[in-house]
């Protein structure tokens, strides 16, 4: 495989929907309610879609899925977090998502290789942030219970944010203006949500930052084995 700026950039873009996807897909015959079955399946299937056309930009896309090891791997490290109760699946969608809809809308705006492809995933990310927007506001501005919940994930997640922003080689956007948008975005979800913004550290040295570069939390190697351990134990097989 050719490394180029190009390549790299589709390998950390693709890695972040691949990996997220298969988080999602975790929640089948485990969603809250059957209606949420259906919704999380759809955004995994979208985010698996958009994996495979970035990760066909580099190469083969089940041997980049399914035979790399874990330090070949691009992703954030937000997406790789585990599911945990359901508002911690909620907060890592409304970040991403987020993320998500910014990134898409600059590139769709440009020339670049990937103008046509976030021409497309826009409309599905926006349907991804209004779906996490609502469950935000439902839990944060719910029972006693709920909201204890969703503010206890927003803070877990949130030294995961800052890794977002840093530039990516290969992906021409305003990158700092980016994350101002992403602040403002997510900060008056979750002031409606009647939830304070967390004031923790988004970079540094004991924050998250270095899923780009290939290392990752230990969650990642666990769901990472069970991702690829059909494709590895019956090499070459045909289905």
């Amino acid at each position: 495989m050719t490394v180029t700026a190009h390549t790299a950039a589709a390998l950390a873009l693709g890695d972040d929907a691949l990996v997220l996807s298969h988080r999602l897909g975790e929640w089948a015959s485990h969603a809250p309610v059957l209606e949420e079955e259906v919704a999380l399946a759809n955004i995994a299937l979208d985010l698996l879609g958009q994996a495979r056309v970035l990760l066909s930009m580099v190469g083969d896309e089940d041997e980049l899925a399914y035979l790399r090891e874990e330090r070949a791997f691009r992703n954030l490290q937000l997406v790789e977090q585990p599911n945990g109760d359901f508002s911690h699946t909620i907060a890592r969608q409304l970040y991403f998502s987020t993320y998500q809809r910014l990134l898409y809308s600059e590139l769709a705006a440009g020339d670049s290789e990937f103008a046509g492809l976030a021409a497309k995933a826009v409309k599905e990310v926006a349907y991804h942030q209004d779906h996490a927007e609502q469950w935000t506001l439902r839990l944060g501005d719910g029972t006693d219970m709920s909201h204890e919940r969703m503010r206890r994930a927003c803070e877990a997640l949130w030294r995961y944010t800052g890794e977002m922003f840093q530039p990516v080689e290969g992906v021409d956007v305003d990158w700092t203006g980016m994350e101002r948008a992403w602040l403002d975005s997510v900060g008056d979800i979750l002031r409606r949500a009647t939830l304070e913004v967390p004031q923790g550290p988004r970079t540094g040295a004991w924050t998250a930052g270095a899923g780009r570069q290939g290392l990752h939390t230990e969650p990642f190697g666990r769901m990472l084995a069970e991702m690829q351990h059909l494709h590895r134990s019956h090499p070459g097989a045909s289905w």
